[in-house]
């Protein structure tokens, strides 16, 4: 038997901006937008070639506006990975995301952290090996 993840959830402020976002600034892949009723949207990005996905959840109650890029409590809450740090580096950064910090190098590989459009803090990393 074997299992993974296949996606979990994001909390968002809005169904197409966050769409916009995550395609042009990160590249993702827009994988499913299926309407569900009532303004719902079952909608999935995810990197490219990526086995895992975000399921971009839109606040609809006040106590999950108030989670919306505070998932993690300030701290890093997702790890990006890639094989090209500094193409795709350079095509964010081309995008305006915001880097908290300047890529470092560290024993498990190259890092830097960055904000998603609503403040989510991600590691992005080409690993090591």
């Amino acid at each position: 038997m074997t299992q993974h993840l296949h996606a979990f959830a994001l909390v968002v402020r809005d169904y197409d901006e966050a769409i916009a976002w995550y395609t042009r600034a990160l590249g993702f892949t827009l994988l499913e937008d299926t309407p569900m009723g009532d303004g719902k949207r079952w909608v999935r990005v995810a990197p490219r070639g990526g086995q895992t996905s975000l399921l971009l959840a839109k606040a609809t109650k006040p106590e999950q506006e108030a989670a919306i890029g505070h998932q993690a409590g300030g701290r890093v809450f997702l790890f990006l990975h890639t094989d090209d740090f500094a193409a795709d580096y350079a095509r964010m950064l081309a995008e305006g995301v915001h880097f908290c910090e300047t890529p470092r190098h560290e024993v498990y590989g190259t890092v830097v952290v960055f904000e998603d459009l609503y403040g989510n803090r991600w590691d992005f990393i080409e690993p090591k090996g």
